[in-house]
């Protein structure tokens, strides 16, 4: 699954571990699942390696905002192309201070890249069968924008 950072294709250097593997990878790099977060919550932020979250629609983001300081990478997961609850989980993030790797992961599709990164994210695990070679290209695609964003508070009448 190619993941784009910064509109750029990079390696993926986290590990997604789960209760089976935590032990084992409590001092790496790793991404939890939001559920092993909560339960773990103090073994986590005494470990050495970074820190991420991933969490989905169905959780509460604001239980996150208390500890952006201590997460690296939060990966929001957009489960169909009809659940747009995780742009609105960027702009909370973004607005509560965290300044940490954003990350599209699940259903995420070249047509809506553009508005993603307007809402907050830097990063986007592309599925191997919805990446092309001219998927950057997608960014930037529409010019005018109506709306205020993280890139431009600003709505266009005030622009």
């Amino acid at each position: 699954m190619p993941l784009l950072i910064n509109r750029a294709v990079v390696e993926d250097s986290w590990l997604l571990v789960d209760e089976d593997n935590l032990a084992a990878h409590i001092n790496d790099d790793i991404v939890v699942p939001f559920e092993l977060f909560e339960q773990n919550l103090e073994t986590l932020l005494k470990a050495d390696g970074q820190l991420g979250v991933q969490i989905n629609g169905d959780q509460d983001v604001n239980l996150l905002l208390p500890h952006l300081a201590a997460l690296a990478l939060i990966a929001i997961e957009f489960p169909a192309f009809t659940d747009g609850r995780g742009f609105s989980f960027a702009r909370i993030l973004r607005r509560g201070g965290f300044t940490g790797q954003l990350r599209a992961v699940g259903d995420v599709t070249r047509d809506r890249l553009d508005h993603m990164q307007r809402c907050g994210f830097d990063a986007f695990a592309i599925p191997d069968d919805r990446y092309s070679d001219d998927i950057l290209s997608a960014f930037g695609e529409v010019p005018v924008r109506y709306q205020g964003s993280t890139d431009d508070e600003r709505p266009i009448f005030r622009q």
